[in-house]
């Protein structure tokens, strides 16, 4: 692939300086031919007619244009290019093609529900393609057998267990209440930087090793190179990942860090032989291979840190331009915390108090396991800092927190429900991309099998599909003014198949559902109880008359322009005790869904 790699070989033959030449140009050649033949031929053929699509009443339209106009607006403004192409085909169903890949993108009731019925629609396949944003080592974390997809998704439900889950949330409560400590007392922020980072912390708690959770700096190091893979992923290294470009370079070194990072910390935890209680040990014990253990972890990092980061930034951007919701939140996060969790805010238990191995508050499962560890490199940092704001750490309010169980944050927070499946439904820019892979022939004679009929459209076989949530979550048919946030709107309670996938649908629900809506949850009841001010601002800090629209050409975060909006917040003084009157005060009943008539205004709602 490299053209100095002819080098040696010309040498032998020529004079060194028409070796150096050969080695450059004849390569060159070659992908000329090759960029002619796949591209520009197809191009041409496309446009000059297409007889087979239109004698055939079943084949999508084709878009008008050349493949090579397909490339950069698809990649770099995808929601823009999917609904022109709409508007351009005159139909629910058209496809276009990158390079010589034929893409088929489906809208409507009737294709939504036969994409995500259907059953030989490979997910994998048609992410690696269509995306290129995931760290890419064949045997890795690509290329894998259905064998060892499917023991990674068995894994993975198994990190979801209740008890599991239930080991992991004062863990989780605790890296967001260390993380949001380093913020200040009071300031602005960037919730789409300072959030990302958040999710990140505890994704690494969640499913990577405790050592590397524990350490700070890794973490930050960890991410830096996930960051490199989103902005170093290019329609080049998309569509031609053998073309050792400067962008491929940098995705492949970053790939290699990564896989080093996590292979190092497989390996002094092997040869330590010290078990901790995080996600990879129970792969050690289950004994799964060690390349099985490292793909594990460097896939899921990016899959659940991307969009549930996404998912929480848009969250806490949301809350801080509708007060009145974020006091609905709190004022359920407080009617949790009087019925499980009322003596809590006394603070942490005492050790003590947990000496037992039976103890069962989670509380007291986190003193036993830090006992019995070293201290993490963080653990003095802003010590002197915050030692002078002690009335307004969010110390005890986390340990409050952790107190409540599993159950009650899964079955008791329907407003917090509310807000994150109105979040997704505004602000997660998702395009599900599936590639049809045949499992079986489907009639006698067609080799690979036949096609497939999505919405009345046939898709051959290789074809890779896309539906983009846009085409219900916006839709002004099934949501009134789909752009404005409103977690009390009534089509919310929909009947209709398939009229929210905020999640995933059918077969392809995403398999991390609980743990992200866990995190979501504890990240949003920190926010609305720990901070009295949380009030969005412009560039200067002036309050903004209305929230920025998510940008849904933003394929990775929905990030609104730059500049365009922060969060300013201030801590809530003597948070303990304000949580702990009104803990006595409320009612412990769980708070009523909001209803439709009661949606909050503010002055930041207009646009939404």
């Amino acid at each position: 692939m490299y053209p100095l790699g002819f080098l040696p070989f010309f040498c032998s033959l020529v004079p060194e300086w028409g070796a150096v030449a050969a080695a450059l140009v004849l390569p060159i050649l070659v992908l000329a031919l090759w960029f002619y033949y796949a591209v520009l031929a197809r191009s041409l053929t496309s446009c000059g007619g297409g007889a087979d699509d239109a004698d055939d009443d079943a084949a999508p339209v084709r878009l008008p244009g050349s493949a090579l106009a397909h490339i950069l607006p698809f990649f770099h403004r995808r929601f823009d290019f999917i609904n022109e192409g709409f508007q351009l085909a005159g139909q629910a169903i058209y496809q276009f093609s990158l390079l010589r890949t034929p893409v088929i993108v489906l809208s409507g009731e009737a294709a939504r529900r036969d994409f995500f019925q259907a059953k030989d629609l490979d997910l994998n396949a048609g992410f690696k393609f269509l995306s290129g944003a995931i760290p890419m080592m064949p045997g890795v974390t690509s290329d894998l057998e259905a064998r060892r997809i499917a023991l990674i998704h068995k894994r993975l439900a198994a990190a979801q267990t209740t008890d599991r889950l239930a080991r992991l949330l004062p863990q989780i409560v605790e890296d967001s209440r260390r993380t949001m400590d380093t913020w200040g007392f009071s300031g602005t922020l960037d919730p789409f930087e300072r959030l990302s980072e958040l999710i990140f912390q505890t994704t690494v708690r969640c499913l990577a090793f405790a050592e590397l959770a524990d350490d700070a700096d890794a973490v930050r190091r960890l991410k830096g190179l996930y960051d490199v893979l989103d902005t170093a992923t290019t329609p080049a290294t998309v569509l031609l990942p053998w073309l050792p470009g400067p962008s491929a370079v940098r995705k492949l070194l970053a790939t290699k860090r990564i896989y080093d990072i996590i292979g190092a910390k497989l390996d002094e935890r092997m040869q330590g032989g010290i078990a901790r209680d995080d996600t990879p040990q129970m792969l050690i014990d289950a004994g799964d291979e060690r390349l099985i253990i490292i793909g594990f972890i460097m896939g899921l990092l990016v899959a659940g840190a991307r969009s549930t980061g996404t998912t929480a930034s848009w969250l806490i951007t949301f809350l801080s331009g509708h007060p009145l919701w974020k006091e609905k939140a709190a004022e359920e996060v407080r009617r949790l915390i009087a019925a499980h969790a009322p003596t809590a805010n006394a603070g942490p238990p005492s050790e003590s108090s947990c000496t037992t191995p039976t103890s069962a508050s989670p509380s007291c499962q986190w003193h036993q396991q830090q006992r019995h560890q070293q201290p993490p490199a963080h653990a003095n940092e802003n010590a002197a800092s915050l030692s002078s704001s002690s009335s307004s750490s969010l110390s005890p309010l986390a340990t409050t927190l952790s107190a409540i169980p599993l159950g009650a944050w899964e079955t008791e927070t329907p407003t917090l429900d509310a807000l994150i499946r109105e979040t997704l439904r505004v602000a997660e820019p998702h395009v599900a991309m599936r590639q049809y892979l045949p499992q079986s022939t489907a009639s006698a004679g067609e080799k690979g099998g036949g096609p497939l009929y999505l919405g009345g459209k046939a898709v051959p076989p290789g074809a890779f599909v896309m539906y983009p949530f846009s085409d219900v979550h916006l839709s002004p048919e099934v949501y009134k003014d789909p752009w404005r946030w409103d977690p009390a709107r009534a089509e919310m309670s929909l009947k209709a198949p398939y009229a929210y996938v905020g999640m995933g649908a059918g077969s392809t629900t995403c398999l991390g559902k609980r743990l992200a809506t866990l995190e979501l949850k504890l990240i949003a009841a920190l926010f609305v109880l720990g901070f009295d001010e949380l009030r969005a601002v412009d560039a200067k800090g002036a309050p903004l008359a209305e929230l920025p629209r998510p940008n849904w050409n933003d394929i990775l975060t929905c990030k609104p322009p730059a500049g365009s909006c922060y969060v300013r917040f201030g801590r809530t003084v003597g948070a303990t005790a304000t949580a702990a009157a009104a803990a006595t005060a409320v009612a412990p009943a769980p708070a009523p869904a909001p209803a439709a008539s009661s949606s909050p205004a503010s002055p930041a709602s207009a646009s939404m």
